[in-house]
C-alpha cells in the first residue's frame, strides 16, 4: 500500500462534516500563519489536506525529534503522503446563531498540522478552530510570505542559546505566543466586524464567509505543552478569552507574579508521564485561586498522545519518539475531547449536550484521575 496509510487519523465523531484551509495574513513576522478547522458542507469529490503541508516541515521534524536533519528525506518518504481526514477547502457551513471559537496553540517544536486529530474533532462538533503557527522559532520551522511576489522567509527552531537561562528565553517566547493568539483573535473580531482578511496564499476561501457565523462571546483558547501554558498567559492578556483548555501544560516558562493575574478557568488535562511536582503544584496555584479550574490525569498516556503522533505504527512512533503510552490513542482521544467539550460547554455557556461528559471534569472513571500528577500512585 501507499506511504499515505501510515497514518490513520480518525474522523470527527461530532454531527458536522469537517473542512480545513490555510491562512496567512501580513507579509511579515508580525503577521499571522494558522490552519483553519471548520464545520462545512458536503461537497462531492472533496480532497483531503496533506498533514505535513511541506517537505521544509520534515526537515524541521528531523532537527528537532531526532537530531538529525538529515533524516528529513526518510521522514519525507514515511510521512509525505499522510493525509488528514477532512475537506480541503471545504464549502463553510453558515450558522446563523454563531459557532464558538477556539484559538489553539502548539507544543515546542511543533506546528500547526501536529494536532489535527484535536481540531478535528472539536470542529465535527461546531467549533470554528485557528491551530496557530507560532513565529518565536518555537516550531520546528515555519515562513511568512514577504511583499516580494513569490519569495518566502524561513523561521527555523531555535534551542536555547550557549550561556543563557532558559526560562528568560522560554519567558520572551510564550509572551511572544499568547501575544500572537491575541491577534489571532483580533483578526475574527474584524472579519466579525466587516472587515477584510486578505489570505495571502490566495487560497479559494474567502475568511469573509465567516461574517455572521461566529459568536465571539464564546471564546476559548487551548494548547499543548508550551502551547498549554501559553493559554494560560492568553486568558491574562485578554479579557474575551472566557476559558482555557491546558493539554500538559509546561509551566516552568510562566513567572510567579502572573499566577494572581490568571482571572479565568482552566482544564488542566495531564498525561500519565510528562509531569513533575512543580509543575503541578503550579497548576494547584491556579485551581485554589479559582473554584472552577480543574486537573485530571489520563492514565496510561504519554506527552506525545496529545498530538497526532501515536496514530503513527508502533515502529515509526517508536523510532521518533522511544516510547508510547498504553492507553489505545482512539480512547485517549475521546476522552482528552470529551472532557474539553464539557469543560467549554460549562464555560462559554453552550447549548449543546455536552454535559453527559460532565463527570469526566471531576476525574470519574477508569481512566482518569482527578488532581493526580502521577496517575496510578496517587490512587
Amino acid at each position: 500500500g501507499s506511504m499515505g496509510g501510515m497514518l490513520a487519523l480518525p474522523p470527527g465523531q461530532g454531527p458536522h462534516r469537517v473542512g480545513c484551509t490555510d491562512v496567512m495574513v501580513g507579509h511579515t513576522r508580525q503577521g499571522l500563519f494558522f490552519r483553519l478547522f471548520y464545520p462545512c458542507l458536503p461537497r462531492a469529490g472533496a480532497t483531503e489536506p496533506l498533514w505535513i503541508p511541506r517537505s521544509e516541515y520534515c526537515g524541521g521534524l528531523a532537527d528537532v525529534t531526532l537530531g538529525r536533519r538529515w533524516c528529513s528525506a526518510l521522514l519525507s518518504i514515511a510521512i509525505g503522503s499522510c493525509k488528514v481526514p477532512v475537506s480541503w477547502n471545504g464549502p463553510f457551513k453558515p450558522c446563523s446563531s454563531g459557532y464558538p471559537l477556539i484559538i489553539f496553540s502548539h507544543g515546542l517544536g511543533a506546528f500547526r498540522t501536529l494536532y489535527s486529530s484535536i481540531c478535528t474533532e472539536l470542529a465535527s462538533w461546531g467549533f470554528v478552530v485557528a491551530a496557530l503557527e507560532h513565529r518565536d522559532h518555537s516550531a520546528a520551522t515555519t515562513y511568512f510570505c514577504t511583499a516580494e511576489a513569490g519569495t518566502e522567509e524561513w523561521i527555523p527552531f531555535q534551542r536555547v542559546p550557549r550561556g543563557q537561562k532558559e526560562f528568560y528565553f522560554r519567558n520572551k517566547q510564550v509572551h511572544q505566543r499568547a501575544r500572537e493568539c491575541v491577534r489571532a483573535l483580533r483578526l475574527f473580531q474584524g472579519i466579525a466586524g466587516g472587515g477584510s482578511g486578505p489570505n495571502i496564499l490566495h487560497q479559494d476561501w474567502d475568511l469573509s464567509v465567516l461574517k455572521g457565523s461566529l459568536d465571539l462571546t464564546k471564546v476559548a483558547v487551548m494548547g499543548h505543552s508550551f502551547g498549554g501554558v501559553t493559554a494560560v498567559l492568553a486568558l491574562v492578556k485578554e479579557p474575551s478569552f472566557r476559558c482555557a483548555v491546558a493539554l500538559d501544560a509546561w509551566m516552568f516558562p510562566l513567572e510567579n507574579v502572573l499566577y494572581p493575574e490568571v482571572p479565568k478557568p482552566v482544564l488542566f488535562i495531564n498525561t500519565e508521564k510528562f509531569q513533575t511536582p512543580e509543575s503541578v503544584a503550579r497548576m494547584k496555584r491556579l485551581s485554589s485561586r479559582n473554584s472552577q479550574t480543574r486537573i485530571v490525569t489520563v492514565l496510561g498516556t504519554v506527552h506525545e498522545d496529545q498530538t497526532d503522533f501515536p496514530f503513527l505504527p508502533g515502529k515509526l512512533f517508536s523510532l521518533i519518539f522511544g516510547r508510547r503510552g498504553t492507553l489505545d490513542p482512539h480512547k485517549a482521544l475521546a476522552i482528552t475531547s470529551r472532557a474539553a467539550l464539557a469543560f467549554l460547554q460549562r464555560h462559554l455557556e453552550l447549548e449543546e449536550e455536552f454535559g453527559q461528559w460532565d463527570e469526566l471534569l471531576e476525574g470519574v472513571g477508569d481512566s482518569v484521575v482527578p488532581d493526580a500528577p502521577f496517575g496510578r500512585s496517587r490512587l
